[in-house]
């Protein structure tokens, strides 16, 4: 999957499926199953290393976890986040650090959130040829600024924010933009006014596609679910049980048995 695949999608209103892959196996079963864009998110921060928030990621964090996500990978955009305070502090950071991602992680593009407080730092990395994927709404690097997480877009002034962000964005030449719980009525407007796809999480069915955080959608975080994650499995519970099953055996004697010994 390439960008000009993924933004010819929207051209033709067909819908795109993203998720987030933080491990050679996640990347290798989504593969498998046609995903088309995988993130490699800062969310891996709360999900896989048990942060409270995204603000402790490293970009050594991300090139790590990408690396495995490569791997396993085989078809979809490869996609990474750029962990808070890699692109915030220049130009000259932004490119360095997007550049570590690209080469060192082995990703095709990387995503910022945010919009004109960076804009010299997006132009700088698309200068240097790397991709940029944009992200408005809930910004989870901005977790403190913001008070927490709420949906943005409720009042007509943050409806036309979000709309001048997206064109803005569009006009630097990012190739999509995530929309995250962004009020359903916005999402749809944005989504319908720019000529890039749009990737909601929390947005509504208007956005050209959709991400979800892979643990999420397989049941397997055990923190509050938020309201637009829907559950299409529960592998935290297949997991808690096998174990179980494996510690009742172990105790019991009954594992290993011949068969499984040498």
């Amino acid at each position: 999957m390439t960008i000009r695949e993924i933004q010819s999608k929207k051209k033709h209103k067909k819908k795109i499926s993203a998720v987030t892959a933080y491990d050679y196996y996640t990347a290798y079963y989504a593969s498998c199953a046609h995903i088309d864009i995988l993130l490699v998110g800062d969310s891996l921060g709360m999900v896989v290393l048990g942060y409270s928030s995204t603000l402790p990621v490293t970009v050594e964090d991300m090139v790590h976890h990408s690396r495995a996500v490569e791997r396993g990978a085989n078809g979809p955009l490869l996609v990474v986040d750029m962990p808070f305070m890699s692109y915030q502090t220049s130009p000259a950071d932004a490119v360095k650090n997007a550049g570590r991602l690209i080469k060192d992680g082995s990703m095709q593009a990387v995503k910022l959130e945010g919009a004109k407080g960076i804009g010299r730092k997006i132009k700088a990395i698309l200068n240097a040829g790397i991709p940029v994927m944009g992200h408005l709404g809930v910004l989870p690097q901005s977790v403190h600024k913001d008070s927490g997480y709420r949906a943005k877009g409720k009042s007509s002034h943050e409806a036309g924010k979000l709309m001048d962000d997206a064109r803005y964005l569009e006009d630097l030449g990012v190739f999509a933009i995530v929309l995250e719980c962004v009020a359903e009525r916005v999402s749809k407007k944005i989504t319908e006014t720019i000529r890039i796809p749009s990737i909601g999480i929390g947005s509504g069915k208007w956005c050209d596609g959709q991400i979800l955080v892979s643990h999420d959608l397989l049941g397997i975080s055990n923190s509050k679910r938020p309201r637009f994650v829907k559950q299409f499995a529960k592998v935290g519970d297949t997991m808690l049980n096998s174990f179980k099953k494996y510690r009742s055996e172990v105790l019991r004697g009954k594992y290993p048995t011949r068969k499984h010994s040498y």
